[in-house]
């Protein structure tokens, strides 16, 4: 039975990768609308700023709390780390352009074997057999996943470039986010490096906008896509993470990706057939024995 805390901190980063899967399908909707990747972006971080400044101001009024302050070196890294949250928004959101969700979520989650990879280099040494038998089995799911066995399937090339461009830049994001600037408030750390993602996105939008910037994106997708993509689920993950652990909390943070399928398939009508949810399956287990320690019987 889990604990008290542990089952709260299950519902909170349940919750969190709730929140990030229903957000590629909001984009895709107002791409219907007629709406850019740069109004689309810029909305979201423009309204993901404004909430956690309010979040950050709320934080300092209260009087029983003491926030350690951020030092401009803490700052400077954070905006630098947060350069990779904005081109992970870019990348993604470029990619579901040209493929359906169901795919780009799947192509996302690429950042498992890639994290591996990047572990290796950093580390200097060979993944354990663990971390390999979950690897391949990614590899092996993403081609079911991603209906590639199905020779009629017909994917934009630019899609899967985007997407996996997306997966490489989220990876960096998971190491540099859990390793900066740990000893300050969650919030400030959210601030600054959307701070940092603002400032790629607004360099992106101001030079891929070829047409008059459509302001109405603020108020029919801003606060949806700033809500679901960057104020809820940060401060979910970031309260829960700490009651769940790694391990564990990686596991439940997985529903991010049959949350997006089933978003795709039912307000979408994307078609995602048996084999591609056996995938889904796949990448799922392999993100479980990633985290699960598995540990010796005694005899």
């Amino acid at each position: 039975m889990l604990g008290n805390r542990v089952l709260k901190g299950v519902l909170l980063v349940g919750l969190g990768a709730t929140s990030y899967g229903m957000l590629a399908t909001f984009v895709k909707m107002a791409y219907g609308e007629g709406y850019t990747t740069a109004e689309v972006t810029s909305s979201q971080f423009l309204f993901g700023i404004i909430g956690i400044l309010l979040i950050n101001a709320f934080q300092k009024s209260r009087k029983d709390n003491v926030v350690i302050k951020a030092s401009k070196k803490n700052i400077t890294h954070l905006m630098i780390a947060g350069t990779s949250t904005g081109l992970t928004s870019i990348f993604y959101y470029l990619a579901v352009r040209y493929i359906p969700v169901s795919i780009g979520i799947v192509l996302l989650m690429q950042t498992v074997w890639m994290g591996v990879l990047l572990e290796m280099f950093l580390e200097k040494k060979l993944p354990s057999a663990t971390k390999i038998v979950a690897v391949v089995i990614v590899l092996i799911g993403t081609a079911l996943a991603t209906n590639l066995i199905n020779t009629e399937a017909d994917l934009d090339w630019r899609g899967i470039a985007w997407g996996l461009m997306a997966a490489a830049s989220f990876t960096t994001t998971m190491f540099t986010a859990n390793r900066i600037a740990v000893g300050i408030s969650s919030a400030q750390r959210s601030l600054y490096m959307l701070l940092g993602g603002g400032i790629i996105v607004l360099t992106f939008a101001l030079i891929t906008q070829n047409t008059p910037f459509d302001a109405s994106i603020f108020l029919k997708w801003g606060i949806v896509l700033s809500l679901f993509g960057t104020i809820i689920p940060p401060m979910l993950l970031n309260a829960g993470f700490p009651l769940t652990g790694i391990g564990l909390g990686s596991i439940v943070s997985s529903l991010e990706l049959p949350v997006s399928v089933l978003m795709a398939f039912f307000l979408l009508n994307e078609e995602v057939v048996f084999l591609q949810w056996v995938g889904i399956v796949l990448i799922i287990l392999a993100i479980v024995i990633m985290n699960v320690k598995f540990r010796k019987q005694k005899s």
